[in-house]
């Protein structure tokens, strides 16, 4: 009978340590899932980037950005700002690409640019617009900064501002297709109205 308890009370420490081990490696994963983020000190803005877009959001970027600095980088500057577009945070976006020297600040432009044409492409209006009116103070000739601010605009009810933007991007773009097109459609409803 001794045997049979032995037995017994070892199967249980046994079971107990598996319970603790899976109950620990589950955990880990927990809080694995949103370290602080780690950038590699000789990666480029763009690997930072790629680690610090999850988090491009109102309420992580800036905690997550003190967290892992960007690069300290024209390239840098213009990813940290292109996230915090994302996040809607568009002073902070400004800031940094000000860090930037005053005749390089229209290439960080072009990063928050690249970010954001895919915002403005899927047609998030109020996401978009902001985004392309930042690049334009910095960019004013980006003739598809433009056209995405004024159709933004346009969506949003902003007639003035659209009927800028988008009379000015039909005077830098002159191809006939179809964003000439739906821009000067929407002058002639702005006209009409």
């Amino acid at each position: 009978m001794t045997r049979g308890l032995h037995l017994t009370g070892w199967t249980y420490v046994a079971a107990c340590g598996l319970a603790l081990t899976a109950w620990s490696w589950r955990r880990a994963a927990t809080h694995a899932a949103s370290p602080a983020i780690a950038a590699d000190p000789h990666g480029s803005a763009e690997q930072w980037f790629a680690a610090l877009k999850p988090y491009c959001n109102a309420v992580e970027v800036e905690i997550r950005q003190q967290q892992s600095p960007p690069p300290a980088t024209l390239a840098g500057a213009g990813y940290s700002a292109a996230c915090y577009a994302l996040a809607g945070r568009i002073d902070q976006a400004r800031a940094m690409i000000n860090r930037v020297a005053t005749a390089k600040r229209w290439r960080a432009a072009g990063i928050v640019f690249d970010v954001g044409h895919p915002v403005a492409d899927a047609g998030d209006d109020r996401s978009a617009g902001p985004i392309m009116e930042l690049v334009l103070e910095y960019w004013p000739n980006n003739y598809m900064a433009l056209y995405h601010a004024g159709m933004s605009e346009y969506a949003l009810g902003q007639q003035d501002l659209a009927r800028t933007h988008l009379q000015q991007f039909l005077n830098l773009y002159t191809n006939n297709d179809g964003w000439r097109q739906n821009a000067r459609a929407t002058l002639d409803r702005l006209d009409a109205s």
